[in-house]
């Protein structure tokens, strides 16, 4: 039997999305096996590319790209690049595409998130966002000619942004709604130590400030103050890429993700999702989680590939983990920590290293640490076997988080 015939007597597994979800899936399928034709279809015309490195490297112009070391050819997989999917019709199992009707036999939905813009700011010039290859390159004259840098949000993206703007010399005023920076992400005690890093790096910070509007050079707050901006940068979130999937009857939950299972399965037969597009069921921490960041965009395709292929025992619920790097730190999360944990400190805030983590009856549910890499990765098991700590060793930072466990 030829190569061709024997793909042709499989399904064909069309893959929406070429960020990290999807060609995670695509390289799983072949992992384990899959011998049927693979598709990858991307709206952005470049080869796929890992994003992390748009906010740092892309962005100084220490690296041109980002692009995956993967040769797609040699794994039999098509790619289609520079093609936008419009809709999904499942009675015909049929995706619309401006290049036409792309039909599939089972579809893993991997179209990420898209960051928000802010109201009134389409059209405006030297206003931008951080989010793609385009995005980064259209930032870099900024950097290098020095530009005075307005930056609304202080996220995770609003930090490395800044970090990296004021490497290159750039004046920076980051504009933040709430009062503290990452007050999406984390209680108020635990970013609080994190707003001196803008003053230590040179940056401005200002809390409590909306923006009313923004003019060419100029952003305008709410309390009337004007700050000059040659470049303006958004990072106040995304949501999930799901909007060309409306009247195709794919269940999505409020926050506009798709609503899988705990096997990444959606609401229709043969449809998948994975990524930033997808929330799933956590057994562990008992809701449903959606989780926009790198690893869950790597560990996820492995349990959909895995399904594909008939391995429908594996379940999805992975311990979460990021990392930034900002402000000379290396900071790391695992783990969820929601309402419900008590936070433990190990070390002074104020040091170069410290980590906090979060119990909830005694179990070690979340970490975060801040230039202790032993601690994340002996966390990080910790939380995975469901650990109890006794509270008072591991408020020591000086015992190693496996001698805290009771």
């Amino acid at each position: 039997m030829s190569e061709q015939q024997r793909q042709t007597e499989q399904p064909h597994v069309v893959v929406v999305g070429a960020g990290m979800a999807g060609v995670q899936t695509a390289v799983a399928l072949r992992e384990k096996g899959y011998g049927g034709p693979v598709t990858l279809i991307g709206a952005e015309p470049h080869p796929p590319y890992d994003r992390p490195p748009l906010s740092k490297a892309v962005l100084l112009g220490t690296a041109e790209s980002s692009a995956f070391d993967i040769d797609f050819e040699a794994l039999s997989v098509e790619l289609r690049l520079g093609l936008g999917v419009t809709g999904l019709r499942p009675a015909a199992r049929q995706l619309d595409t401006a290049a036409g009707p792309v039909p599939y036999d089972v579809l893993v939905i991997a179209t990420g998130a898209e960051p928000i813009r802010l109201p009134g700011t389409e059209g405006v010039p030297g206003v931008h966002l951080l989010r793609t290859l385009d995005d980064a390159e259209g930032l870099r004259p900024a950097l290098e000619q020095r530009h005075d840098i307005v930056v609304v949000g202080a996220g995770w993206i609003g930090a490395e942004f800044t970090t990296a703007a004021r490497e290159a010399g750039c004046a920076v005023t980051v504009v933040e709604a709430a009062d503290l920076p990452l007050a999406g992400a984390l209680p108020a005690e635990v970013a609080a130590p994190m707003a001196g890093w803008y003053a230590e790096s040179g940056a401005d910070l200002l809390t409590h400030a909306r923006v009313a509007g923004v003019e060419p050079g100029t952003v305008v707050l709410a309390d009337g103050r004007r700050l000059p901006a040659d470049t303006v940068v958004v990072g106040i979130g995304a949501r999930p890429a799901t909007a060309w999937l409306a009247g195709s009857g794919i269940a999505l939950g409020p926050d506009g993700s798709i609503a899988a299972d705990e096997r990444l399965r959606t609401s229709l037969p043969g449809v998948y999702a994975v990524g930033d597009c997808a929330s799933f069921p956590s057994a562990r921490y008992g809701e449903r989680l959606l989780v926009h960041h790198w690893d869950n965009a790597l560990q996820g395709p492995r349990t959909v590939a895995a399904q594909i292929v008939g391995e429908t025992e594996q379940v999805y619920d992975p311990v979460p983990y990021f990392w930034s790097e900002q402000f000379g730190r290396f900071v790391q999360y695992a783990g969820h920590h929601a309402a419900a944990g008590t936070p433990v400190w190990r070390g002074d805030p104020a040091e170069a290293a410290w980590s906090v983590v979060w119990l909830r009856d005694g179990v070690l549910i979340a970490l975060l640490a801040v230039g202790r890499p032993r601690d994340l990765a002996q966390g990080r098991k910790l939380i995975e076997a469901g650990a109890r700590l006794d509270p008072e060793r591991a408020a020591d930072p000086a015992v190693p988080l496996r001698k805290a466990v009771l």
